[in-house]
């Protein structure tokens, strides 16, 4: 695979700035807002240039596309997708479900991806065609088949007066058919969790490519699915909405989500 020989060197990226975050989680934190409930901390300044810097040495052709610094037109055709602290809110209130996400974008997918968990002292990576890791082992989705015995989870957008309706009727559909729904609060860390076999499905609405880039792919490469909410429809990098699983449940997902997908929008 073209890109394999960097994957040494973004684990390396991907492990100094996780420390950036360790160094951080015990200071005080100089909070900003961009929105009502989206919040931005120094955190997430210094470790975006972190990853501007050393990215930009690892691989100079590449675009840097982060969610501090993107222009909105989306990644290009070869770029790093980056969320520097995914889980920002969590890290606000020291919740420790905070992850660095790096995916590096080629060829129209996600080819190499790493979604460091420093506080949980887990780093994932993936390389297309090579498999899915946590901390060097080989990871693989869950063997569950029956929603009845499937562990589900979500969360919800900045954007929640939207989608919000939404949201609740599928809560109630998905905790009347599952064993249970989590909400963390970090998207990367659980799409992670799906590829660990932790969770076994995975949605959300209103996420962006830097939240979706790397989680994808080690989905992917774990053994799972990843499309829009209505399974018929592949998932486009920004989409409105995506649905992540062990593949086993996918379809009885879909099958609860497209019930309440708003008439006229994009499933």
């Amino acid at each position: 695979m073209e890109y394999e020989g960097l994957l040494d060197g973004l684990l390396a990226v991907s492990r100094s700035a996780g420390e950036v975050v360790r160094q951080d989680w015990s200071g005080a934190r100089e909070i900003t807002k961009k929105g009502r409930i989206d919040l931005v901390t120094q955190t997430d300044m210094r470790v975006e240039e972190l990853l501007r810097e050393k990215l930009g040495a690892l691989l100079p052709e590449a675009a840097f596309y982060g969610e501090e610094s993107s222009d909105g037109k989306g990644p290009g055709e070869l770029a790093w997708i980056v969320d520097p602290v995914d889980g920002t809110t969590n890290f606000a209130h020291s919740i420790p479900f905070v992850a660095v996400s790096v995916a590096l974008w080629a060829d129209g997918r996600p080819v190499l991806a790493a979604v460091n968990a420093p506080m949980l002292d887990e780093l994932y990576h993936a390389a297309r065609g090579r498999g899915a890791f946590c901390n060097g082992a080989p990871m693989r989705v869950s063997d569950c088949a029956k929603l009845v015995d499937g562990i589900v989870a979500t969360g919800f957008p900045y954007a929640i007066e939207r989608y919000v309706d939404r949201i609740l009727a599928h809560m109630r559909r998905m905790l009347l058919a599952t064993q249970g729904v989590r909400r963390p609060g970090a998207a990367a860390i659980d799409m992670a969790f799906v590829a660990a076999g932790r969770y076994d499905g995975f949605y959300e609405y209103g996420l962006k490519p830097w939240d979706t880039a790397a989680g994808w792919l080690l989905v992917e490469e774990a053994g799972g699915r990843v499309s829009s909410m209505d399974a018929a429809k592949p998932y486009l990098l920004g989409a409105e909405n995506i649905l992540a699983s062990n593949g086993l449940l996918h379809e009885a997902l879909s099958e609860i989500l497209r019930k309440d997908l708003e008439p006229g929008r994009p499933g």
